[in-house]
């Protein structure tokens, strides 16, 4: 039996991150994948591949999370890209009126084409709305900081320290993700239930980021935890099958490399 998973998240248009990604990932793992659109996102390369993101209207994503919730008995869901403090109380709302029994949240704070004043109002409302709901969530080094109110992370112990501060917002459990960002020859991740972190740690593939390596890692959680996993073994895998999607990159026209989650064979 295939189990379906869900995902609430924007499009990127040049398929290497956001719901795209999120589909190419249940999809490889063996799910059956129901989307819902918040926003839309796409590149200009006429002016240095800066963000343009247009929101979806709140009321079609309500309808959107109304028909996906009425036709399959959606258990899990992953949150991506949200955008607007509207979006995030049309989905605040579904997550507390669904019984989802594992929300796994990539907390996108920013997007490069919102006002400062906007994106600000988008953070808090993000905090208040959606992270209290999360079983996991996901955040980058960026997002780690900000959400930890930490200036500095340069270690693991730095990085196990904002996964405590993260999880008394709310969440089940933190993976603060390291990434490139960490300095050292290993990208690590910690995982903190409230009691105890674990660290993921494999070398480096290279030291630039390529852009859906969030998004997948989110989403392969997300489909290993519709499947039955316990969140340290979705999150084994998860970490397994991004490193192979970085290893299997796609080189675009783009200043960023893109990961390709078919290199993912389990």
């Amino acid at each position: 039996m295939v189990n379906p998973a869900y995902v609430i998240a924007g499009s990127e248009a040049t398929g290497g991150a956001g719901i795209q990604a999120d589909l190419k990932t249940f999809q490889q793992l063996g799910v059956f994948g129901v989307g819902t659109l918040t926003c839309i996102v796409s590149f200009d390369p006429k002016a240095g591949w800066a963000h343009r993101f247009v929101p979806v209207d709140p009321e079609v994503i309500a309808d959107q999370i109304e028909a996906a919730t009425a036709t399959y008995e959606l258990e899990v869901v992953k949150i991506g890209m949200l955008g607007t403090p509207a979006t995030i109380d049309v989905v605040g709302k579904a997550l507390a009126e669904q019984s989802f029994r594992h929300v796994v949240l990539d907390p996108v704070l920013i997007c490069k084409g919102q006002e400062p004043g906007a994106a600000l109002d988008t953070d808090n409302a993000l905090r208040e709305r959606v992270l209290p709901h999360a079983t996991v969530v996901t955040p980058n080094m960026f997002e780690t900081k900000t959400l930890s109110g930490m200036d500095v992370i340069e270690t693991v112990d730095d990085l196990v320290e904002a996964a405590r501060r993260i999880h008394h917002l709310g969440p089940q459990y933190v993976l603060a993700k390291g990434g490139v960002e960490l300095p050292g020859d290993d990208a690590v991740d910690v995982l903190f239930d409230g009691v105890e972190p674990h660290v993921f740690s494999v070398p480096k593939v290279g030291e630039e980021r390529v852009s859906g390596a969030g998004c997948t890692l989110a989403a392969a959680v997300a489909a290993e935890l519709a499947k039955g996993a316990e969140v340290f073994d979705a999150v084994a895998t998860a970490k397994d099958m991004v490193t192979a999607a970085i290893e299997g990159r796609l080189t675009a026209r783009t200043p960023f490399d893109v990961v390709w989650q078919g290199a993912y064979t389990g």
